[in-house]
Order: structure tokens, then C-alpha cells, then sequence
């Protein structure tokens, strides 16, 4: 390959990487305004009147809604993924995701239309969800099957980085809402702005249809398949043929994912309410806190994908876990001195632990699967683990703090990182294997 060649080559593995992040970071801003409003507005705009504790964990429930459509959205993508490319089916996620964003930005509350407002709420949550389980996979497929093998954990980490820009975004859209209008306009309708700005989804998709090629590795499957004359593979359900190939595979790849899962959700939803309710920090500044965390994981997704390109997934995934478990009995002793740097400390130590899992993850689980079935079993095995991790943390962390003590949230977080370092300990090291290849 000559000089001129390899810089064309770079600069469309920028383009794609940039297009994915931006998309990724969208689509979570949408997710994760759910996740804020679900502790601090919800309860209140959709839940009438009873008591405040009630009223919360009903909202963190239409919550965890969206967590137990992921592996439904998981299945349905990564069929689709599988058999129509990725690029396609990324998009229709990303249109679905905002739609949904839009129409509950425009949803009348519990004064307007009574009982109807949560059912409706739970349902677009539910939308959402569909469209996390498919963006996911297509974002992530999207770079790691047209990366170097050589840095494949690498561009890997613009898929995952915006998770922790979709919290950045979601937390400073609520900060600047809330700083312009008084908190009375902020509870009656401030809070619908940043969900109605989800519209811009729609032009981005429109953008990726317009300029992006699909995988190489996929064109490669289709042309393979048109070369020997059989559809085989394409015809086959992707999704079946992942959980008869690769059923141990999917398994441990969610149980890789717990950690994750429970410690993220608890340090940027459930952790709002506490540092609220137990100590004299405020909203915005429980908000700042996490989003500082969240700027401080960027960096530290790239930095330890990188290292997975050099040294291995497994390793760096496993001193995840286990500095994540101990990590979790600092956590909540930091918060409780209601010191805003110290809240900043625990948060930021608790969500760079959980980079040094997360960042590697793209390519980790891409490199676990053949091509053929590659979107619906990294998919799947990635939203089974939301579905557990994930969904019900910050239910989970309220009634152990509420009816035991926040200790047991901190044990909790431990035990979930226990099984992580154990189902990362029996998957295959993975790191510089070719994806063409049959597994």
C-alpha cells in the first residue's frame, strides 16, 4: 500500500470513527436525559400524588423500562444487522431514538391526562430502549470491522465514548436550563427542552445514509456469498445461529458487562437523588459533579483501549473489576462529608475504573464473534448484561439504602464486580485476532 493510499485509508478510518461517536453521543444524551429526569423530575410531573419515596422508585421502575427493551432491540438490530449491514440499521435506530426523545418532550403530565401520562411515559422509555439495543451494535460494528487489527480497541473507544458525552451533554442541558429559567419553570416545562432538541437525530441519520460505506468485513461476507453462489448464511436467523454456535460466548460476555452496568447506572442516576436527599448538596451541583466524572472518563476510555491494542483485553478488564469492588466502600463515605471536590473524587475514581472495562469493550466483544453473526451475538451478550447489570441499579440501590443502609449499595456494586472478573476470567483472550477468520 503506498503513501497516498494509507492516508486515504486513515482519513475515512477518522471520518468513520468521528460519524460514530457523534451518533453514539446523541443517541445516549437521549438515554441518559431519561436517566436525570427520572430521579429528579419524573416523580413529580408523572406520578400524582403519593409519597416522595413511592414516587421515586414507580419513576426509577419506567426507568429500568428501557434496560428490559435493550436485549428485545438487542435481537431485532442484530438480526436485521446481520442480514442487511450495519450502516442501515444503525440509522433506523438513531431515528427511532429520536422520535421517541421528541414525543416525550411533548408528553402532558400526570395534572393533564391523569394514569394515561405514566402508561405513555413507560412506553416511549420502552422506544428508547429499542433504539439502545440497535445503536449499540451498529456503532460499534461500525468501527471495529473497518479499524487496523492494530487498533482495533482503539477506534473501538469512539463507539464507547459517547456514553460518558451523552452524560456530559444530558447533565449540561439541565444545568443551563436550570440556570436560565426559575425552578418553577424548570419542574412545569424547562425540562421538555432538551428532550425536544432529539429532532437533530433524524438529520445526522440522514447524514451517515448520505456518506457512509458499510463494514468491510460485511462487504467481504456479501461478496464471499455471491462469489459461491449461496445465501446461506445471510438467509439464516443471525440471532439463532449466535446462541447455537456461541451460547457460553454471549453468556460471559454479560456477565463481563455487570459491573459496568450496576456501578455506572448508580454513580450518574441513583447517585443524583442520594447526594440530594443525604447531604447539602444541591441539584446542579450533584449534576457537575457527575459531569466532571464523565469529561475525566473520555480520555481514560482511549487511553486504555489503547493498551488493549498492546497488552490484551482481558488484563486491563480484570484490574477493572477489581478496583471497581474496592473502590465501592470509598464511594458513599466520600458523598456523605456533603463536600462538593470530595463528591467529585468519588465519582471520577468510580467511573475511570469502570473506563478501564468499558473502553476495550468494543473490540473485546467484536473480536468474540464470526462475521456472519457478529451484530446479534455481541449485541445480545451486551444487552443481556445491560438487562441485569443495568436495569434496576438504581431501584436496587434505593430500597437497600432506604430500607437496610448504603452500605449494602457499596456491597452490591462489589458483588457485581466479583462475577465480572469471574466471567472475563474464563472468555479467551482475544487482541489481535483476524475477524475474517472462522472462530
Amino acid at each position: 500500500m503506498n503513501q497516498s493510499e494509507t492516508h486515504d485509508q486513515n482519513k475515512n478510518m477518522r471520518k468513520v470513527a468521528l460519524t460514530a461517536l457523534a451518533g453514539t453521543s446523541i443517541e445516549w444524551y437521549d438515554f441518559f436525559l431519561y436517566g436525570a429526569a427520572a430521579a429528579l423530575i419524573f416523580p413529580t410531573a408523572f406520578f400524582g400524588e403519593i409519597p416522595e419515596s413511592t414516587a421515586l422508585i414507580l419513576s426509577l421502575l419506567t426507568f429500568a423500562a428501557g434496560f428490559i427493551a435493550r436485549p428485545i432491540g438487542g435481537i431485532i438490530f442484530g438480526h436485521f444487522g446481520d442480514k442487511i449491514g450495519r450502516k442501515k440499521t444503525l440509522i433506523i435506530a438513531l431515528i427511532l431514538m429520536g422520535v421517541a426523545s421528541t414525543l416525550i418532550g411533548l408528553l402532558p403530565t400526570y395534572a393533564m391526562i391523569g394514569v394515561a401520562a405514566p402508561i405513555l411515559l413507560t412506553l416511549l422509555r420502552f422506544a428508547q430502549g429499542l433504539a439502545i439495543g440497535g445503536q449499540w451494535g451498529g456503532a460499534m460494528l461500525l468501527v471495529t470491522e473497518s479499524a487496523p487489527v492494530n487498533q482495533r480497541g482503539f477506534y473501538g473507544a469512539y463507539a464507547q465514548a459517547g456514553v460518558p458525552i451523552g452524560v456530559i451533554l444530558a447533565n449540561l442541558a439541565y444545568i443551563i436550563i436550570g440556570a436560565l429559567v426559575s425552578d418553577e419553570a424548570f419542574f412545569s416545562w424547562g425540562w421538555r427542552i432538551p428532550f425536544l432538541a432529539s429532532a437533530v437525530l433524524i438529520g445526522l441519520s440522514m447524514y451517515i445514509q448520505l456518506t457512509m460505506e458499510d463494514t468491510k468485513a460485511f462487504q467481504d461476507l456479501q461478496k464471499s456469498n455471491i462469489n459461491n453462489n449461496e445465501n446461506i448464511k445471510v438467509k439464516k436467523s443471525p440471532i439463532i445461529e449466535a446462541i447455537r454456535k456461541y451460547p457460553k460466548r454471549i453468556s460471559l460476555a454479560a456477565g463481563a458487562f455487570l459491573s459496568v452496568q450496576v456501578t455506572f447506572y448508580i454513580l450518574i442516576a441513583f447517585i443524583l437523588a442520594y447526594g440530594v436527599k443525604s447531604t447539602d448538596l444541591v441539584r446542579d451541583e450533584m449534576l457537575t459533579a457527575v459531569l466532571i466524572g464523565s469529561a475525566v472518563m473520555v480520555p481514560s476510555l482511549f487511553l486504555f483501549s489503547a493498551y488493549s491494542d498492546r497488552y490484551g483485553r482481558k488484563g486491563i478488564f480484570i484490574l477493572g473489576s477489581i478496583t471497581t469492588a474496592i473502590w465501592a466502600f470509598a464511594l458513599f463515605p466520600l458523598v456523605d462529608t456533603g463536600n462538593f471536590w470530595l463528591t467529585v473524587l468519588a465519582i471520577t475514581f468510580g467511573l475511570v475504573f469502570i473506563a478501564m472495562m468499558y473502553g476495550p469493550q468494543a473490540a473485546f466483544f467484536t473480536e468474540l464473534f464470526s462475521t456472519e453473526v457478529r451484530y446479534s451475538g455481541a449485541n445480545l451478550g451486551y444487552q443481556m448484561g445491560a438487562i441485569l447489570g443495568g436495569a434496576f441499579a438504581p431501584t436496587i440501590a434505593t430500597k437497600l439504602w432506604t430500607d437496610f443502609d448504603i452500605f449494602w449499595v457499596s456491597v452490591y456494586i462489589a458483588t457485581a464486580s466479583i462475577l465480572t472478573l469471574v466471567s472475563v476470567l474464563f472468555l479467551t483472550e482475544t487482541y489481535g485476532s483476524n475477524l475474517n477468520e472462522e472462530i
